[in-house]
């Protein structure tokens, strides 16, 4: 038994688990959740089911955990069991995480057999922060009545155009062309209708880059359009701008309250928003498309008023840029809709990666991608395409670097806090210092905003119109 001597400074695998590894007799050593650590190590656990019953699945977190490879292996069509259902099976154990371990669930394991390639595994330990190490032949005899195959993609041969907005294009129509190929459900329409750029959502892109743009003329806009002058008045009523006095009109929350930058770029958000519906599916644990919106906005928000003044980018497209940071999962909804199920359901099975490796598999493409694609098709500024083009590049340098470092740091952030999905990772001191910005500085101002997090909450509920 390799089991390390207890010590209350740090904290230890919960004594379900470590009662269970006594049981079985299996050495383990505890290790601190570390990001350098080999993925091809780490065991995924994920616990699936269908009308059958329940599985257990185990593999590296080095691949892809592919679920029609797993229907054509079992027979069975799999999904991840209900959030509510997992969370009350760990809280009956006082687990914060599910264990690699067959043994703590009644239900049968398959694990990939390219885990046992490793000469030590890293399993969840139950606790935050911690991980177990047990030697593979260990682990081998805990996998003693669990069934082996061959399920997972290897990440490494999944290659993200994350720098090549070149090939988008040809890659955005190989990915038409080679999803229609596939009759998922029946032979897609062959023509992919992108909807056109609603009437006020033109008005407002003009009156952006006119420099003699005026009050009246962005007040007379937004109140042709009765939704969206409602959501402008509720929106400067809000406690979150604590204004002084009654809102009545959409003159008093331009220049009592939000001022006409954040009202354009506020204005134009809602607009697009509005072109394209919220999808009906959604990965379980998925925080909501405008909740996650309205709280990077913020973020950012606050993140370009703390840059040094001369470094600022444009505060207003700034902002923007947060409100529509994930606009491309809304276009995958649409253009891609019997696969768009396939792609929610594949997200929730591989928590440990970035949706972009789930998009690449399946479609050929990112969301990010085809976001940026269609900010050009609309002629949207430069700033914005960029924007979410190479958010999830920490190192890009490129023009416009200073927006997708924005969203790319915000999102960071509010990861790291438990709010989007996807893998914490450290945020590079590089892109820190690009924007000018120290570590604590940023840590600052997501705590900020989320000190108002209801409030926020309330805010991004206004932008959920039904369809």
């Amino acid at each position: 038994m390799t089991e390390v001597a207890l010590d209350t400074a740090h904290p230890h695998a919960p004594p379900v688990i470590r009662l269970l590894l006594e049981k079985l007799g299996i050495g383990y050593r505890e290790v601190p959740e570390h990001p350098h650590l080999p993925a091809s190590s780490r065991v995924q656990a994920i616990l699936l089911d269908d009308e059958v019953g329940a599985l257990m699945v185990l593999f590296a977190q080095s691949q892809l955990l592919d679920l029609k490879r797993l229907e054509e292996l079992t027979g069975r069509t799999l999904t991840a069991v209900p959030v509510e259902r997992l969370r009350k099976m760990l809280d009956k154990h006082s687990l914060k995480a599910l264990p690699g371990l067959p043994a703590l669930t009644s239900s049968p394991c398959l694990y990939d057999e390219r885990l046992l390639s490793a000469d030590a595994l890293l399993i969840q330990s139950g606790e935050t922060g911690l991980l177990l190490e047990i030697a593979r032949d260990d682990f081998k005899r805990m996998l003693s009545k669990a069934s082996a195959g061959s399920f997972g993609v290897e990440v490494e041969g999944i290659r993200r155009n994350l720098d090549r907005p070149h090939d988008d294009t040809r890659e955005i129509s190989h990915a038409v062309q080679a999803f229609t190929a596939r009759r998922i459900q029946q032979r897609l329409e062959q023509t992919i209708e992108i909807p056109p750029l609603a009437d006020t959502a033109q008005k407002i892109i003009k009156l952006r880059v006119d420099p003699n743009a005026s009050l009246d003329d962005i007040t007379g806009v937004v109140e042709t359009d009765p939704a969206l002058a409602a959501q402008v008045v509720s929106w400067a009523a809000s406690p979150y701008y604590a204004s002084p006095g009654k809102i009545r009109s959409v003159e008093d929350a331009i220049v009592r309250v939000l001022g006409f930058d954040l009202v354009i770029n506020l204005a134009l958000g809602l607009a697009l928003g509005k072109t394209l519906s919220l999808p009906k599916d959604n990965p379980q644990q998925a925080t909501p498309y405008w909740q996650q919106s309205i709280y990077t906005a913020a973020v950012i928000e606050g993140l370009t008023r703390a840059m040094p003044r001369t470094e600022r980018p444009e505060a207003g497209l700034t902002y923007l840029a947060g409100l529509l940071h994930n606009f491309g999962y809304l276009l995958l909804a649409h253009v891609f809709p019997p696969h768009f199920s396939l792609i929610c359901r594949h997200l929730e099975v591989n928590p440990h990666l970035y949706h972009s490796y789930v998009e690449q598999h399946l479609l050929g493409i990112s969301r990010e991608q085809i976001g940026a694609w269609l900010m050009k098709l609309w002629d949207m500024p430069d700033e914005l395409s960029t924007a979410l083009r190479f958010q999830h590049d920490p190192s890009y340098e490129g023009e416009y670097s200073a927006y997708p470092n924005l969203v790319c740091l915000a999102t960071s952030l509010l990861r790291s806090r438990g709010i989007g999905a996807g893998p914490q990772e450290e945020i590079p001191e590089a892109l820190l210092e690009r924007l000018g910005l120290t570590r604590n500085k940023a840590e600052e101002v997501v705590s900020k905003v989320l000190e108002a997090e209801a409030l926020l909450r309330e805010l991004a509920s206004q932008f959920h119109t039904p369809h």
